[in-house]
Formats: C-alpha cells, structure tokens, sequence
C-alpha cells in the first residue's frame, strides 16, 4: 500500500467544489479532530443549518457506533462523516434511513470491491467481517421529524493494528479487501453521489422503491440467524425485508415474525445461504 497517498488528509476543497450544486454536500465542514461527527452536525441542525450539510473529520475522539459502541477512529486511515437531513415524514419512516443508507454505502463500496452486502440493519460487510456502519439518530416535533443525523463510518486504509483485539476478526477495510490503497477523497465524493441518489428516490417514492436493491445486496436472506432485543432473543431463517424496512424472519416454530430492532448474529457463518422458498 502506498502509505503516504492512503493515509493524506482529504482534498476538502475539491470535494466542496464537486458537491457545491447537489443536495448532499452542498455545505462541507471539516475538522482534522473532533469528539463525534454526529454531535457536531446535531449542533449545526440545532442551529438551522440545511438539509445536505456534510460534516467530516480524520479522527474522532468519542467516535460512537449503534447501541452505545464506541467507534474505532484512526487518525488520516478511513472516513467519518454525518449528514444532515430534513425529510418530510412520520417518525415511524425515520429508521428506513438507516436502510437508504445502507443500500448507498454498499452501492460505494461495490464499486472496489463488488461483494460488499448490506447485513440488516445498519451494517456493510466484506465476506461477513463489518467494513462500514450507519449511526442514525433523530430530533422530532410530536409525530413529524425536524431533523436526522446520519452518520457513516467506513474502514478504507486501516491496518489490523488499527482494531482492537476483540475486534480484528470481526472487522475488515477496503483497501486489503480491494488488493490496493482507497483514494479517500474519491470514495466520499462517490459515497455522497450514491446518497444524494437513494435518498432521493426515498423522498419520490418511498423506502419500497429502494427495497429491490436492499433485497439485491442482503447477505442475511436465506440464513439462520439469531436476534437479540427488546428483552427477547430467538432464531429463525430470514425471508427479507419489508415495505417498510422491517426484518422478516420465519422463526423456529414457523411463524412469521416481524422484526423492528434488534442485534443479528448468522448462525452458521457466511457459507452460501440456502435459498428460500418463494
């Protein structure tokens, strides 16, 4: 890998010129440290800031990941932005989000290494070790949304060292999956393209418009799968998602179950998934 090219900070000029015009991006603030991009952009929402704006930095020191995990954050290695949204919906549509933006990030991703799959709800992974996760969270008038913090964190240039110990068969990067080192720049300006896109055909046509490509990218339908929340834990084989983004799951009494939130382990691992009955 070249190091030097890998591990530079980000053209942020470049990227502001590339995304002045589009939705998402169209204002980029940028920090070289700072405690978690999601708290920032919340702030910046707080204030008023529009729809699109971008917030990014090489290192965070209080990086958070879904159900209070901390967020690895290198310094120069990999890439940590949140972005601020206004959609016009219920509260209720607010966690199809985190699926848009799942289906974004693999889209990205695929463009390096083409197996990347989305793995419900908020994760990307490379041969079933995570190289990207999704942090979503809200602020909400009664029952409309007033903002949503979308938050993205992908492993691009990192180094096994990079990864604690209990991680570092769990997690992966780009660049070994791709056999080269990943142009940081060029990925954001991809990932930014590829949400600006999805997030656009959400607010057209809903999260069902989307749920063919999400469908397309899964590495969990067809498998077994185990599920923990909301104080229960229990197994079945999942059939897919819903219009409405919710896991469907076919458990070990063969019922249908409806899954909302929760954390999923595959069973047997990521061999090939038997296919399900239509």
């Amino acid at each position: 890998m070249n190091r030097a090219a890998a591990h530079a900070p980000l053209s942020i000029e470049s990227l502001r010129r590339s995304r002045a015009a589009q939705r998402i991006g169209c204002r980029i603030e940028y920090f070289e440290t700072i405690d978690s991009t999601n708290t920032e952009a919340r702030r910046l929402a707080t204030a008023g800031a529009a729809e699109g704006c971008v917030v990014i930095a090489e290192t965070q020191t209080k990086g958070r990941g879904r159900l209070g995990r901390t967020w690895v954050s290198p310094p120069l290695r990999n890439l940590y932005l949140s972005i601020i949204l206004r959609p016009p919906i219920a509260v209720a549509e607010a966690a199809q989000l985190t699926l848009v933006a799942g289906v974004a990030a693999t889209e990205a991703i695929s463009e390096w290494v083409p197996q990347a799959a989305i793995k419900w709800p908020n994760d990307v992974v490379i041969d079933g070790r995570k190289v990207a996760g999704i942090l979503t969270e809200m602020e909400a008038d009664d029952d409309r949304v007033r903002f949503v913090i979308l938050g993205i964190g992908v492993n691009l240039n990192a180094a096994p060292e990079d990864f604690p110990d209990d991680l570092r068969d769990k997690a992966t990067a780009l660049c070994p999956a791709a056999g080269r080192s990943i142009d940081r720049t060029r990925f954001t300006e991809r990932l930014l393209a590829r949400i600006d896109d999805c997030y656009g055909l959400f607010l057209a046509q809903g999260f069902a418009a989307l749920r063919p490509l999400w469908e397309g990218r899964s590495c969990l339908t067809g498998r077994t799968v185990q599920i923990e929340g909301a104080g229960r834990r229990y197994a079945g084989v999942v059939r897919g998602i819903g219009d409405d983004g919710a896991l469907m799951v076919c458990d070990t009494a063969g019922r249908d179950v409806r899954v909302v939130a929760g954390d999923v382990t595959v069973v047997d691992g990521y061999a090939p998934a038997k296919p399900t009955a239509s």
